[in-house]
């Protein structure tokens, strides 16, 4: 499709330049150019495509970046991309050295606040609205948010502080899933440009001045009688509650009642505004319309079919290994039930929901909520499986503490997305979690190094009764390991000896265990004997293991795809409290780096971080005070 109008538009000022009438032309050509750019690379289409014609009328109404435009979660934020001086490169999104898959502070001037996780976005402006009246400016702040990022306690916690302060912010919540009261035609719009209007809204504030002088049973009466008739046509009695002036709903694809109405909220100067929108996820595309979910992230596409390009691999991804580890568990215990925060499918639960609809609880994006429920459910006698990704479960991490970790509680945490995820770059990676769970008494920590050993960990979890355990592992497919029908209970605390040797030891925590293997493999070419080890456990370390590799060994080498304060560091404290460090050993920890890393190719980014077999001979190399190529004569 030829796109004339969005070829004259670099930045929002242009797009201001043209006639509201020009503006559906636009929007039909930004979508159309969205869909190409994805169908290249891949990336979040459905929730993009549902917001052309929101993203076209705030820029054409507000005057960004002056006017601050913060999006909620950020993966609908394509087309804001395309129009904010970033066409040129869509077609590097989640490529390495390309575009972020969501807004980032370090990438335009017209993205004022970074996103990845959801729900932020009203807290978030709620400080930009308080910052700019007290430097005694004028712009204008509008947060979008999406229904789903509105299930999330955070966003009712920023609107409950903005009704109480009366700030001046502009909330937009797109409603595209479930409509919290359907648009109808003709009269919807007028009843939101009516309501959003000055001449409404200069009649109330007369009439509430009016009811202040009023006795205080008159005075409540009237406020509930105006708050009430106009929470029967819009549904928005919820928001009136936490202190907003509600407006809506509206037809999200709608630019003739869009623009109206959002013109007089920017002209507005009240308290907060919140505007329901209501969207379309993949509106426009008739494959990301009919299966939504399907097209929320997708691979590279054909345009005409919508046909997506799928992996080659044949070994079973780490995400299905678990949910069909998980299904046979259950069905030996009917007290297994299953816990995930709107992550049903990535998590792998839509399976064991399939197979058991009534032990399955998606709670929505309260990653919080979610551990505590799973506490709940543990004091009764249930084995609550928590499947949250690795750098989602931060967000609970008091829960984690406080509710499970203080009393003992056997919640099971499994943790998805373990490591390093690629084009979901850092606000997604599973850095921490092996950091932030090691500290916490009585806590088990576990690492799959492939496919058969998580199926080993799942039923392990699911027959520890004794305290929270959990067990992590990466995105993507397994190694292509011969699977058991059912894994076996481990012995907690206990690794495993892969391999024997005498000179270097590598003791592996997770998935680069087939890289130790494959740089022992090339030490041994070199005449360095190696030993390899699966520690499997990070608490409670397996200490008779690691003094063993210490005491027989020149070098010990630990590998981990996480960060530093980790594995590595309960193997260096155990290590130092038993006097082993005055001995001579040559210790060398290798973690992701200290820095939070953009998307990229995973195998890259472990290559990059020292994680791979080059990586882990090197080190070995610097360890001995040798070079590979002296190391090759002697051998």
């Amino acid at each position: 499709m030829k796109t004339p109008l969005l070829d004259q538009i670099d930045t929002p000022a242009d797009l201001r330049r043209f006639k509201e009438k020009d503006l559906r032309q636009i929007a039909d050509e930004l979508r159309s150019d969205l869909i190409d750019a994805v169908s290249q690379t891949g990336g979040h289409l459905g929730a993009g495509l549902g917001v052309v014609e929101l993203t076209v009328a705030l820029h054409y109404v507000f005057n960004t970046p002056d006017d601050r435009l913060i999006w909620d979660v950020s993966h609908q934020a394509y087309p804001h991309k395309i129009l904010t001086q970033r066409r040129e490169r869509m077609r590097t999104v989640r490529q390495e050295g390309g575009l972020s898959g969501f807004a980032k502070r370090t990438e335009s001037e017209y993205d004022p606040f970074g996103a990845g996780h959801s729900s932020t976005s009203i807290s978030a402006g709620l400080g930009m609205a308080v910052a700019r009246d007290l430097a005694g400016a004028k712009n204008n702040v509008v947060s979008v948010i999406g229904d789903g990022a509105m299930s999330a306690g955070m966003a009712y916690e920023a609107m409950n502080n903005a009704g109480a302060l009366d700030a001046r912010l502009i909330v937009i919540l797109n409603d595209n899933d479930m409509s919290i009261a359907p648009p109808t035609g003709a009269m919807s719009h007028y009843l939101a440009r009516l309501v959003s209007g000055k001449t409404y809204r200069t009649l109330r504030n007369r009439a509430r001045d009016f009811t202040q002088r009023l006795p205080d049973f008159f005075r409540e009466g009237a406020r509930k009688t105006e708050e009430y008739t106009r929470g029967f046509f819009t549904g928005g009695t919820l928001f009136e509650e936490l202190g907003f002036y509600y407006i809506g709903p509206i037809d999200g694809h709608d630019l003739d009642a869009l623009v109206p109405v959002l013109k007089n909220v920017r002209d507005a100067e009240t308290g907060p505004i919140l505007v329901h929108v209501v969207t379309k996820k993949g509106k426009g595309y008739e494959p990301a319309e009919s299966s939504a979910d399907k097209y929320h992230g997708v691979s590279k596409f054909d345009v005409i079919t919508g046909a997506q390009s799928k992996s080659k691999g044949n070994a079973p991804s780490y995400t299905n290994v678990f949910a069909s580890s998980l299904i046979e568990e259950a069905r030996h215990d009917d007290k297994i039930v299953a816990v995930n925060a709107a992550m049903p499918a990535g998590t792998g639960l839509d399976k064991f929901g399939e197979a058991y609809p009534t032990r399955t609880f998606d709670v929505g994006i309260a990653e919080q909520h979610a551990v505590t429920f799973c506490a709940g459910l543990a004091t009764e006698g249930y084995k609550p499986f928590a499947a949250i990704y690795s750098t989602f479960l931060q967000r609970a991490y008091d829960q984690v503490v406080h509710d499970v970790a203080i009393q003992h509680l056997p919640v099971r945490f499994a943790i998805d997305r373990a490591g390093f995820v690629g084009a979901d770059g850092a606000t997604h990676a599973g850095s921490f979690d092996t950091a932030y769970l090691c500290p916490l008494p009585g806590f088990v920590v576990m690492a799959s190094s492939d496919e058969a050993e998580l199926r080993h960990m799942v039923r392990t979890a699911a027959a520890y009764d004794e305290g929270p355990i959990s067990f992590r592992y990466p995105r993507g497919n397994g190694t292509g390991v011969d699977m058991p029908e059912r894994g076996e209970v481990l012995e907690i605390g206990k690794g495993r000896l892969i391999k024997e040797g005498s000179k270097v030891a590598i003791l592996a925590f997770g998935t680069r265990l087939t890289d130790s293997l494959a740089a022992a493999e090339e030490l041994d070419g070199y005449g360095l004997s190696t030993t390899v080890a699966d520690a499997r456990f990070a608490k409670p370390l397996d200490t008779d293991l690691v003094e063993r590799l210490a005491r027989n060994h020149e070098v010990l080498i630990t590998v981990e795809e996480g960060s530093s304060g980790g594995f590595a560091a309960q193997v260096l404290q155990h290590l130092a409290s038993v006097g082993l460090l005055d001995m001579g050993l040559k210790i060398r920890p290798i973690v992701m780096p200290d820095a939070f890393v953009d998307h990229g190719v995973p195998a890259k980014m472990n290559a990059e971080a020292g994680l791979d077999k080059a990586g882990i001979v090197s080190t070995v190399f610097r360890a001995l005070g040798r070079e590979e190529s002296e190391a090759a004569r002697r051998a």
